[in-house]
């Protein structure tokens, strides 16, 4: 066993050391010199696809303003036809009903709830026998 761990070199550190040694130069060199490449390609890929993505995002967000515009005049349209709204919701609740609908039918309610009460009042008495008092009914002295 190994007392250290082997160390991973970054392919520039393996180009670096290649170029330093020359037992292990042409083997290290060319790993170093794929790896670089290697690193290069995926970082322009990364950057491509960086530039895509904002790209997108910079369509997104232009999408969003353009709604965002449209809202707001939608509703500064509706703020400019709130006035007349409000006149036209004042000119309706401004109709009263007449003095004289109102009485008519206070006196309607009145002449109901007495008709009730009455009905209510004469099925809770009770209604006289036609048979004679069995008892007698005078008092004794």
């Amino acid at each position: 066993m190994r007392a250290k761990n082997p160390i991973r070199l970054t392919p520039r550190e393996r180009l670096s050391r290649g170029l330093q040694y020359t037992a292990v130069g042409p083997v290290d060199v060319t790993r170093g010199l794929v790896g670089l490449g290697a690193h290069s390609a995926q970082a322009g890929a990364s950057g491509l696809r960086r530039r895509y993505h904002e790209g997108r995002l910079a369509r997104d967000i232009q999408q969003a303003q353009e709604a965002l515009v449209h809202e707001l005049t939608a509703a500064q349209e509706v703020v400019t036809g709130l006035p007349e709204a409000l006149a036209q919701a004042r000119r309706s609740r401004r109709r009263k009903p007449r003095p004289w609908v109102l009485a008519g039918a206070a006196v309607v309610v009145l002449a109901a709830g007495a008709a009730a009460f009455s009905i209510v009042r004469r099925s809770q008495q009770r209604e006289p026998s036609v048979l004679p008092p069995s008892v007698d009914v005078e008092n004794r002295p």
